[in-house]
């Protein structure tokens, strides 16, 4: 069992049209992290194109196990589809057989994924984006 302050991703996607959504979801979590005791420790950049194994535009937030519940439940509220992973030292099992969908799932670029033992978003965890 994980601890409740292992680090946890979230990639949020959105198409053109739910660009605004995004917006909006963006500057929320953005809001929440300028908040003492924040859950969320790093809201990235809306990308409006693909990056690393996402096919789509997407924006990353980063929080710990814990408050992955809650985060799960206000990225449910937006309507938007995402993607929720633990960070491992196992990228390609964080992207897929420990993560979980929220909305229609998409398909992964899993050839770009750092191989099992390495995991280079462990290193980033809550500082920067892609």
């Amino acid at each position: 069992m994980s601890s409740p302050d292992s680090p946890w991703h979230a990639h949020i996607y959105y198409e053109a049209d739910e660009r605004a959504a995004a917006m909006t979801l963006h500057d929320k979590f953005e809001e929440m992290t300028a908040q003492p005791a924040s859950p969320i420790l790093f809201t990235g950049s809306l990308t409006d194109r693909s990056v690393g194994p996402h096919p789509i535009p997407q924006f990353e937030i980063h929080f710990r196990a814990r408050d992955r519940d809650a985060i799960a439940a206000t990225i449910e509220q937006s309507g938007l589809r995402a993607l929720i992973h633990p960070l491992t030292d196992d990228d390609l099992a964080d992207h897929t057989s420990l993560a979980q969908w929220i909305g229609e799932p998409i398909a992964l670029d899993t050839s770009v994924l750092d191989p099992p033992g390495v995991n280079q978003g462990v290193a980033r965890f809550g500082k920067s984006d892609f």
